[in-house]
């Protein structure tokens, strides 16, 4: 299945609903694409939600690692929410959950980036 990618403004923090498989091919360039678009047009918290990704290979580890620098390199936060257990087994094998901040749920996600304000950040 391809990957099919939903966003929506949830208190001013843009929420990336990602469903489908993250492989190899088209399926990454569009996330990579979106998620530079996005920042590109000022949005500046994001939130990818992988409740609905049914598999991720290691050219979607490095999507959503060039997601992760082109967010930060354009003044954007990203977080991501309901990864599963094996999707956050796989990013602590890889030892990318020091990269993410992961949150359990996309409300958690959205109350995270309050929280990451009154620290000045």
């Amino acid at each position: 299945m391809a990957l099919k990618l939903t966003n929506r403004e949830v208190d001013g923090i843009t929420v990336l609903t990602l469903d489908g498989r993250i492989v190899l091919g088209e399926e990454t360039s569009k996330l990579r694409e979106s998620v530079k678009n996005l920042v590109s047009e000022g949005k500046k918290k994001l939130v990818l939600d992988m409740k609905n990704v049914t598999m991720i290979d290691s050219s979607g580890l490095g999507a959503l690692v060039a997601a992760y620098s082109s967010a930060e390199s354009g003044g954007a936060l990203l977080r991501l929410c309901n990864l599963g257990a094996h999707f956050n087994q796989l990013l602590q094998i890889t030892k990318l959950l020091t990269v993410f901040e992961v949150s359990k749920t996309q409300e958690d996600a959205i109350r995270s980036f309050s929280k990451s304000q009154g620290s000045g950040v």
